[in-house]
């Protein structure tokens, strides 16, 4: 006979069993839970980055994108160490979208009627979103996914580039460098000119073209090299607290 309160080895087992079985379900519900809460946090806060770098560009301040957000700023840099990190993250679907560009531009039977093409869908992009002009004109190395995009896009503009000049429309000193030129400077256009005068990278892109194609005439200056244009893209990105790994200035 047990004495009253006691409990047998019966009902411990059957207990320890039933703990055994309900633990790991409030374990997994809980952890369900923060597995939500993490990417609903991480959702809003791309949503919010892309929006406020669009806006004020790269440099814009976090806490700003934590408060659109709706998080703490603690909450965005656990999610993303680095402002590199979280512009990497935000923008890669509008490198993405420069890459289908430049693919689109290749794909025109007529060659500089895609590299027209290209140029002006470029230009108009950097156009409406100050982020993505930042971004163009600068590397990212921390992101991989990005820079093979660029790559992507960059082998397909020196294709377009070569049957330009093949077909005899593009002039035959234009260098892929030129083209470089022609983001950063319509970059500085957009945000300088655009908020009075939001087609001024329409004359632009015209001009630009004018000035490429084909005409018989003088010979330019020497264009910058390719590694004077990746040691500018990388000052660049290190001015907008994209160039290297030590926590984003908020």
């Amino acid at each position: 006979m047990r004495a009253t309160g006691q409990t047998g080895p019966d009902v411990a087992a059957a207990l320890s069993a039933a703990t055994a079985v309900i633990a790991p379900a409030a374990v997994s519900a809980e952890s369900r839970g923060l597995r939500a809460d993490a990417t609903r946090n991480r959702v809003a806060i791309l949503s919010a980055a892309r929006e406020v770098f669009a806006e004020q560009g790269l440099q814009a301040p976090l806490d700003e994108i934590a408060r659109r957000a709706d998080v703490g700023i603690a909450t965005l840099y656990r999610r993303f160490p680095t402002r590199e990190r979280l512009v990497a993250a935000a923008l890669v679907g509008k490198i993405s979208q420069y890459a289908s560009a430049a693919r689109q531009a290749l794909a025109n039977p007529d060659p500089w009627a895609g590299f027209a093409e290209l140029v002006g869908r470029i230009c108009e992009l950097q156009a409406t979103d100050r982020g993505l002009a930042e971004l163009l004109s600068m590397t990212l190395p921390a992101s991989a996914e990005v820079e093979l995009l660029r790559t992507q896009a960059h082998a397909d503009v020196i294709e377009l580039v070569q049957r330009a000049k093949a077909a005899g429309r593009l002039r035959a000193d234009f260098a892929i460098e030129d083209l470089m030129l022609v983001l950063i400077a319509n970059s500085a256009i957009a945000h300088i000119a655009g908020p009075d005068a939001p087609d001024a990278w329409r004359r632009f892109a015209a001009l630009v073209l004018d000035a490429f194609q084909h005409s018989g005439g003088e010979t330019l200056p020497k264009p910058p090299s390719a590694a004077q244009m990746t040691l500018a893209m990388a000052r660049l990105a290190r001015n907008r607290g994209c160039g290297d790994t030590s926590p984003p200035c908020s």
